[in-house]
């Protein structure tokens, strides 16, 4: 990777590391699934001028967005209200285990035990992580960040059979589709919606652009354009910078503490989710 490859690729894990921080304060002010539909909206009009709509692909798209973004979503930042920044950015990154792991049941894609290792390497990381005595009481919160986690890897599934279609194309129109439907559910099942609307800040206000501008537009443009031009086995070691930047920001942002529990779930998470990634030679035999 060339130098502004690199830096290119820095630029994915800092934007969405700081959007965890930022969205836990932005929840302070707006419901959760109303700040994703304020979110996705927004990142959706900008980014909808820059593709066509993909009329054929429709109704996969609704479905994605529906089970990729509003339940995801909705899951996760249920998730990260009752825990901290840094512990729910650790849980996170079981997205990828996880991905492997629904690739080998429906996809029928080799495991290997590499894999199978960093599974069980990422999952133990989990149980110390819950095991700490402060998160006794939040294991309802523990538990929406990783079924969070399991609907982001299905819909990852479905992305990956929808090849005809541009990175930026399917960001675009998930987000579309996506916002109305987060809206809908926040008017089910959340109240105050207008009234946090109307006496939001310009810090609140300025949240709302960054997650929807920096951390999605930004963010996730960057990351589709690295997919085009480089190898994936190349750019993803850098989404293992995510955990680190969200615990910065939260030490910084939110006055979070960093417990050794937490260190330890962490690499072990992490080592798991690199052996998932890693691509492993197989043995020959030599004569």
């Amino acid at each position: 990777m060339s130098i502004n490859q690199i830096l290119l690729a820095l630029i994915v894990p800092i934007t969405w590391g700081f959007g965890y921080a930022l969205t836990k304060i932005g929840m302070d002010q707006f419901t959760p699934l109303l700040l994703m539909s304020l979110r996705f909206g927004i990142a959706g009009l900008i980014l909808v001028w820059f593709t066509k709509p993909p009329w054929e692909y429709m109704r996969e798209l609704f479905i994605i967005a529906f089970i990729g973004s509003t339940i995801q979503y909705g899951l996760t930042y249920y998730g990260l209200k009752g825990i901290d920044v840094s512990t729910a950015s650790i849980l996170v990154q079981l997205e990828g285990p996880i991905l492997a792991l629904l690739s080998t049941l429906i996809l029928k894609e080799r495991l290997g035990w590499p894999r199978a290792l960093g599974m069980g390497l990422a999952f133990t990381g989990v149980v110390v992580i819950a095991g700490e005595p402060r998160l006794s009481d939040s294991l309802d919160s523990v538990a929406l960040v990783i079924s969070g986690a399991v609907f982001w890897a299905i819909a990852q599934i479905m992305i990956s059979r929808l090849k005809s279609l541009s990175g930026i194309t399917i960001l675009a129109w998930v987000a579309i589709i996506a916002t109305p439907q987060m809206l809908l559910i926040s008017l089910v099942i959340e109240d105050g919606q207008w009234e946090s609307i109307k006496s939001a800040n310009l810090i609140d206000w300025s949240i709302v652009f960054y997650l929807s501008f920096i951390m999605t537009v930004i963010g996730y443009s960057v990351w589709y354009h690295l997919l085009r031009i480089c190898d994936v086995s190349k750019i993803s070691p850098f989404l293992m910078l995510l955990p680190i930047t969200s615990i910065i920001a939260g030490i910084v942002l939110l006055e979070e503490q960093f417990t050794l529990a937490m260190g330890i779930g962490g690499v072990l998470i992490m080592t798991g989710v690199a052996s998932t990634f890693i691509k492993w030679r197989e043995p020959t035999n030599q004569l």
